[in-house]
């Protein structure tokens, strides 16, 4: 368990850590020498059954709430400290509302300092704390009188007691999570480099482990780790954690900065959130009002636009996205506190919905049905509606982890939902639930139909000019595994780059079906370079364009390619030219790197052994059905491979 203190300065937080713990947490010389709490202090104690005890002092004064917020962000517990003389004070409010918006339940309260007032006085206070948290979510939490500075003070063995008590009782938090630490201190020691600091959010991680550093995206090393300042071999979410690091330099990294697993984060400007005003908040937000956000230990000044209404009042709640100068990483659900634009005090606070907000159609329905999924994931009703709002096009496996903050194996899918495999990776990997992938190869189908209807005499249609017709907006790669998917089962037929019905034919007369039998062998037997219409008219002594018509439908048929008006390709003959460009762009992805791989019309000349003119023909070919693309003087390959052939 981690405890956090709160509460005003000079009430007594750091000698009451001392007291429960016996460490000092004002580590620094400057802390010592004015007497106040400048940084987060850090203290740890053993339980009795093992297991250690871990607290972050934070300092109280009004111009630190955004490191108070830093080291309150992922505790389990507050204590909130309260000076019997005061009373509560401006910043015992305060951080007793930053507690609430972060969403922590469980707490006690020190009433320090009554060895310097009567019992009185401490009868007074002690009412005047009641009435401070009646209708708080820490309302009802025991408030232990103490005097930390006397030895043996019997109020504070009561709270050291109570918070063991706490402590083992605890449940573990789950740790089959994405691993996230919010970083909130780095710093290098001699012999051993750069170490970092922070609160484990989510999941485990281990010695040997390799991070990214987030939102920066570098990959770093764990080479040891101390977890609650004991060395250990693996941490996990509820622990307070250091982390000593290869391949990066200390000045890399800052507080808000995310260690975690390489697939936990997308980095965004945006974030779609819902947010809600304290009622004492005395001020109206619109669009483009700036705020100071603090969100786990990132601290930033953002602009917000209003999602569902044109103004937000004090005591009122709305989503609204931030719009943050600089890429953070969060996750649904994460919680966060914003404050006025001069930083002077906390106004409201909420949680994160949609991580990776868009910056047009923030307001269109299906938007507002992608939030309310969200909302609907984050109550408990599971991934069925987040599914369902994603329809047509599913969910990347990707995208569900980043969402869920959980890795595939541990996502509760719904029974009636399945995984889509579009290549090797996890970024090619589809969810959707099994209505959805019925839909999308229906719409295919149901496009092929129409197009049957339409031109009767064409042989189908094909992929891409298909997708068009029915899913323009379907990313490609699933789309060829809807496509592959009714090829398989037999609802679509193949025929070279057709796709039909498989009773849709084009029927050939008697004496076509004979001079087919001729000119497919000729033209196929002719290589990379067939002869043209007028040849074939001439060695069969038929008309040039009876002989054109019956290359047409053919082509319709899929067994002859037209790389020009004339010139026809036998499909096997293109198939192996399809096959000789990839084969060269893979040779030179493997001598010069993608940035320059590409064929051009001389290397592409000198390995046909076509003429320029040939040559020239052939690459355009590829380019106008899709196969490749022009880049600059090169060609390179599009998506699909040989499946266009």
């Amino acid at each position: 368990m981690i405890v956090g203190t709160a509460g005003h300065i000079d009430h007594g937080k750091t000698t009451l850590i001392k007291a429960l713990t016996g460490v000092n947490t004002d580590r620094l010389k400057e802390e010592q020498e004015r007497g106040i709490s400048i940084e987060l202090g850090y203290a740890y104690t053993a339980l009795s059954n093992g297991e250690v005890l871990g607290f972050i002092d934070v300092p109280g004064h009004e111009r630190l709430v955004h490191t108070m917020v830093a080291g309150a962000s992922g505790i389990d517990f507050a204590l909130l400290v309260i000076a019997a003389d005061d009373g509560v004070m401006p910043q015992t409010r305060e951080h007793l509302e930053i507690l609430q918006w972060l969403g922590v339940k469980a707490g006690a309260v020190a009433l320090t300092k009554i060895d310097r007032v009567d019992s009185a006085r401490v009868a007074g206070v002690t009412a005047e704390i009641q009435a401070l948290l009646a209708g708080a979510t820490l309302a009802g939490i025991p408030i232990f009188p103490v005097a930390a500075n006397l030895p043996k003070d019997n109020g504070t063995a009561a709270l050291q007691q109570h918070l063991h008590g706490v402590a083992q009782s605890m449940p573990p938090r789950r740790a089959d999570g994405l691993f996230r630490l919010a970083i909130d201190r780095v710093f290098t020691l001699p012999g051993h480099g750069t170490v970092v600091t922070g609160t484990v959010f989510s999941g485990q991680v281990h010695s040997g482990d390799r991070l990214v550093l987030m939102p920066a995206g570098d990959i770093v090393r764990v080479r040891s780790l101390h977890v609650q300042n004991r060395p250990a071999a693996s941490g996990s979410a509820g622990q307070r954690c250091a982390l000593n690091l290869s391949g990066i330099d200390k000045d890399a990294i800052r507080r808000g900065d995310w260690l975690a697993d390489a697939r936990a984060f997308t980095p965004s400007t945006r974030i779609d959130v819902e947010l809600q005003l304290s009622a004492s908040a005395g001020l109206v937000l619109r669009n483009r009002s700036p705020l100071h956000v603090h969100l786990g230990t990132l601290h930033q000044l953002v602009h917000l636009t209003l999602l569902e209404e044109n103004a937000l009042s004090a005591g009122d709640r709305c989503r609204v996205q931030l719009l943050f100068a600089s890429p953070v990483c969060a996750t649904p659900g994460d919680r966060f506190i914003v404050r006025n634009a001069q930083a002077s005090m906390t106004i409201g606070g909420g949680h994160v919905l949609d991580p990776a907000a868009p910056a047009r159609k923030r307001r269109a329905s299906q938007r507002r049905a992608w939030l309310d999924a969200i909302e609907q994931m984050l109550n408990g009703a599971g991934l069925g509606p987040l599914l369902q709002a994603a329809s047509p096009d599913g969910l990347r496996l990707s995208a569900l982890m980043q969402l869920t903050g959980l890795p595939a194996d541990a996502l509760p899918l719904p029974p009636d939902a399945q995984t889509i495999v579009t290549g090797a990776s996890e970024q090619d990997k589809f969810v959707m639930l099994s209505a959805q992938w019925q839909s999308l190869k229906t719409c295919a189908v149901n496009a092929v139909t129409d197009s049957h209807v339409r031109f009767p005499d064409e042989q189908g249609v094909d992929s891409g000019r298909l997708r068009r017709m029915a899913q323009p907006t379907l990313d490609n790669a699933l789309w060829l595994t809807v496509l592959a998917s009714l090829i398989e089962e037999g609802t679509l037929q193949r025929s070279g780059a057709w796709l039909h019905l498989p009773q849709h034919a084009i029927a050939l007369s008697e004496s076509e079906q004979l001079l087919a039998q001729q000119l497919l062998p000729e033209l196929a037997a002719a290589g990379f370079d067939p002869p043209w219409v007028r040849d074939l008219a001439r060695i069969h002594a038929l008309p040039e364009e009876q002989v054109r018509q019956l290359l047409r439908k053919l082509l319709r048929q899929g067994l002859v390619y037209q790389v020009e008006r004339d010139l026809f390709y036998h499909h096997e003959r293109m198939r192996g030219l399809a096959a000789l460009m990839a084969t060269l762009i893979a040779q030179r992805e493997t001598a010069t790197g993608p940035p320059a791989a590409g064929v051009n019309a001389a290397s592409w000349r000198d390995a046909t052994g076509l003429g320029r003119k040939r040559a020239i023909q052939i690459l355009e070919f590829f380019d106008r059905i899709g196969y490749t693309r022009r880049l600059r003087d090169a060609h390179v390959l599009r998506g699909g491979g040989l499946d266009w052939f």
